[in-house]
């Protein structure tokens, strides 16, 4: 899953530019979103896709990192669950496995976060950190999530902010109308 070779492989997307790295971004995060159930795409904000899941419903901006450290598939959403009352729940897809005593933070805009975890996933530690996170990606450039995986190495997934904030407006206004 990470090799050279592989054009989605980890920091793979940086040897293209401008429409072919947004184009290869849908894919991906089509790839991604869309296991089980289809997914109606709400829109490409550069490094950013907006998607709703009407089955759930929800509704989420999503984005891969620019470069991640690790054999899985890392990304990090903000989703809306509006039948549940959530607004900007943040989750990250870790690139690597997190060891069972791993604290992972968020450093974002001169913050860091520390975050909850298990498995391969990190996530704001409450409602509040959710808030102040989304708040903050409307105006940094970048964000990383480091951590230590199961062989007791630290690890960081790096993300462009290039289109979260309209990414995450679309995902808002695409369950605006759920109840």
């Amino acid at each position: 899953m990470g090799s050279d070779s592989d054009p989605l492989s980890t920091g793979g997307l940086n040897r293209y530019s401008g429409r072919v790295r947004r184009y290869l971004l849908l894919v991906t995060i089509i790839a991604l979103a869309a296991p089980l159930s289809a997914k109606d795409s709400l829109g490409v904000f550069d490094d950013w896709g907006a998607f709703s899941d009407p089955s759930l419903p929800r509704c989420y901006a999503i984005a891969i990192p620019d470069k991640g450290s690790g054999g899985y598939q890392a990304y990090a959403d903000v989703g809306t669950w509006p039948r549940q009352g959530v607004r900007g729940q943040i989750h990250f897809r870790l690139s690597r496995p997190l060891s069972s005593g791993s604290h992972p933070s968020l450093s974002l805009g001169g913050t860091r976060y520390p975050l909850g975890g298990g498995g391969a996933d990190a996530w704001a530690q409450d409602k509040r950190a959710d808030a102040a996170i989304v708040s903050a990606m409307r105006s940094a450039d970048s964000m990383s999530v480091t951590a230590t995986d199961r062989a007791g190495r630290r690890f960081t997934d790096h993300y462009s902010l290039n289109g979260a904030a309209t990414a995450m407006d679309a995902a808002t206004v695409g369950c605006a109308r759920v109840r």
